[in-house]
């Protein structure tokens, strides 16, 4: 009982008290105190989550599971770097407060040859993924739709250089589409909706929270 009880009483009084110290002054060093705890807190849940990545992958390596090969690159790559980061002082600096990921170390070579380029290829691939759902989704069957399509046309096409040369190439110089678009759809019809979704979603975070603060929502705790 005590196991359910006491976890729902720290979470509702960390909360109450988190929300007080915004409107009461006084009570602001609770905030601060307990940012401390969430960065001890997030630096145990790191390490757990490092066990649990290990755990998972090394019984997918060990039973042969397809794509094993993936999982030991995985946990390669992050033996690696945390050895890296945290033991090789590589070009022998001695001056106070140095660390092994300062500039010009291995773990910032490392930062900058290979996980820089890995990320600059993920981001390229999801604009192309992102491209392709749009083919297949855009499809002009009503006039939302339509309209849709040809917002998206003009962003796609208007916001980089081949589709500017185009339009410059085309049409008089006067006639600036890239206003259009920046000021019109991306500066009205875009900030609508985005101002709509972020809205939303707040009240929907805010609701959410309430029930975690006041035992309505148990999930985090399993089983419920």
């Amino acid at each position: 009982m005590l196991r359910r009880q006491i976890p729902l009483f720290i979470t509702f009084l960390s909360g109450i008290l988190l929300i007080v110290q915004y409107y009461i002054y006084p009570l602001n060093f609770i905030g601060k105190n307990l940012a401390g705890w969430f960065q001890a807190i997030t630096a145990f849940a790191y390490v757990l989550a490092a066990i649990s990545l290990f755990a998972v992958n090394g019984k997918k390596i060990r039973d042969k599971a397809p794509g094993w090969i993936y999982n030991a690159v995985l946990l390669l790559s992050l033996t690696g770097t945390l050895y890296v980061g945290l033991f090789i002082d590589v070009l022998g600096f001695g001056y106070p407060g140095y660390q092994p990921i300062d500039e010009g170390t291995y773990f910032d070579w490392m930062f900058q040859y290979i996980y820089n380029p890995l990320s600059a290829t993920m981001f390229s691939l999801t604009a192309f993924f992102i491209a392709s759902a749009s083919y297949r989704a855009f499809k002009a069957r009503s006039v939302e739709s339509t309209l849709l399509l040809g917002s998206a046309f003009l962003v796609m096409i208007f916001r980089v250089p081949l589709g500017e040369a185009i339009w410059g190439a085309v049409m008089p110089a006067s006639w600036d589409i890239t206003v259009f678009i920046e000021d019109v759809i991306m500066g009205g019809f875009n900030n609508a909706g985005q101002r709509a979704i972020q809205i939303a979603s707040a009240i929907g975070l805010i609701s959410v929270s309430l029930k975690i603060i006041l035992g309505v929502e148990r999930s985090y705790l399993g089983g419920e």
